[in-house]
């Protein structure tokens, strides 16, 4: 396994002592999971549960329980999920007074169909009304953008407002990670490879960003796309492997970061987890090889919970769970 950087500084311009700006989705995530396997046409017994959801905001409630200041740009509706998400993102630490409330509009929401052993099976996305977040809600904020550390944003906003969040940054000389959010979203984010200082897909999502005939299989082929991303312009490439833990690269290597062995509750935020734990490294200035470990570590974590972020989540847990 080869090391990206010889140390945190390696590609980092982040300055530690903004705030991180996280810019997209923000709603209710719905869990079905039935206790047996999936019938058609037949009510099958089971367990739902609720709980926050939206990649942005997952990202945003993590990186605020491990003690960073974050800042939330995105849209809710007027209505009772919109003010449930508001209250509790406050309540675990994310500045949420530029958020959006919309009136006449529906929150957003991720419906997801779970295996009974705790996979995601089928999912169906409602983020319609951040999809139309305007750009002039992103400039009427630009002093948020002009104080941040680093700028986080999912492939849920319209290509307008995407446009204008990579305008913003490059004015303000601030880095830009993206989650590319889903295969169909990450067609969107291809043109801007060039300005992400980093950017974290699975390996599904490594077809449309590579423009591969298949997506990364394996650590090798994972590696490879990571290198191919880099060679695209991102500083850092993350490939997510579930089991297998990720393949990352930036211009010095790439190298290999094993997942770690643990009972499954929930497999929803993980991936959300990993990035936030990633960018708290790296905003703390670690090796690189150890800030994908924090990355490992959170999604870990985020496994063992029913809720999409771990709700006790501290740096304290995070490092009890880190494996150097």
């Amino acid at each position: 396994m080869g090391r990206a950087s010889k140390d945190g500084a390696g590609v980092n311009t982040i300055n530690p002592d903004g705030h991180v700006l996280v810019i997209g989705a923000a709603g209710i995530d719905v869990k079905g999971r039935p206790s047996d396997a999936l019938s058609a046409n037949a009510a099958m017994p089971g367990d739902i549960r609720f709980s926050l959801g939206g990649v942005a905001r997952n990202i945003a409630e993590n990186l605020a329980r491990l003690e960073v200041p974050t800042v939330l740009l995105s849209a809710v509706g007027d209505d009772a999920p919109g003010e449930i998400v508001i209250s509790r993102c406050s309540a675990a630490g994310i500045d949420v007074q530029y958020v959006l409330r919309v009136p006449g509009e529906r929150t957003g929401a991720y419906m997801a169909f779970m295996t009974p052993t705790n996979d995601p099976n089928i999912g169906i996305s409602d983020y319609a009304l951040v999809g139309t977040l305007p750009s002039q809600y992103l400039t009427g904020n630009e002093p948020l953008f002009a104080g941040a550390s680093l700028i986080v944003i999912d492939a849920n906003l319209p290509p307008d407002a995407l446009s204008t969040v990579i305008e913003l940054a490059r004015k303000h000389r601030i880095p830009v990670c993206a989650d590319p959010t889903s295969p169909d979203l990450a067609i969107k984010l291809i043109e801007y490879l060039p300005h992400f200082y980093m950017i974290a897909p699975n390996r599904a999502e490594t077809k449309t960003l590579c423009g591969l005939s298949v997506p990364a299989q394996d650590v090798e082929t994972a590696i490879a796309a990571a290198r191919h991303l880099v060679a695209l312009g991102v500083k850092i490439a993350i490939v997510t492997l579930g089991a297998e833990g990720l393949a990352y690269a930036d211009i010095s290597g790439g190298g290999h970061i094993p997942a770690i062995h643990t009972n499954v509750v929930d497999a929803i935020g993980a991936g959300d987890a990993l990035t936030a734990g990633v960018i708290f490294g790296l905003i703390n200035g670690v090796p690189l090889d150890e800030a994908m470990r924090l990355g490992v570590s959170a999604a870990t974590l985020t496994l063992r919970s029913p809720e999409s972020v771990v709700p006790g989540l501290s740096q304290e847990l995070l490092y009890d769970e880190l494996v150097i």
